[in-house]
């Protein structure tokens, strides 16, 4: 598969980036090694290997979600910056 300066453009505006001409054709080589090196792995043999998932045995533990009321909110929100209706208020983050 070959990448086209097109679609450079393209990534890089969804990207909000701004390129300059000779940059776009260092990222055209450097996207198109990448997809090379894919297509490769994509390719290889693997008809004959053992299934994998994991190097060791390590495995996430979770906890069971309890709610718990908390009796003495007022020293909980003691040092927030901001706090409405026992809660910590925090800026927005999302537009």
């Amino acid at each position: 598969m070959k990448v086209s300066k097109e679609e450079i453009m393209h990534i890089a505006n969804l990207a909000s980036l701004t390129l300059q001409e000779n940059e776009v054709e260092e990222y055209l080589k450097n996207l198109q090694e990448i997809i090379d090196f894919a297509d490769i792995v994509n390719k290889a043999n693997v008809d004959d290997l053992d299934i994998t998932i994991g190097a060791n045995e390590a495995k996430n533990v979770f906890r069971k979600d309890e709610i718990i009321n908390f009796k003495n909110t007022e020293s909980l929100l003691q040092n927030a910056p901001s706090k409405e209706k026992n809660m910590f208020k925090i800026p927005k983050i999302i537009n």
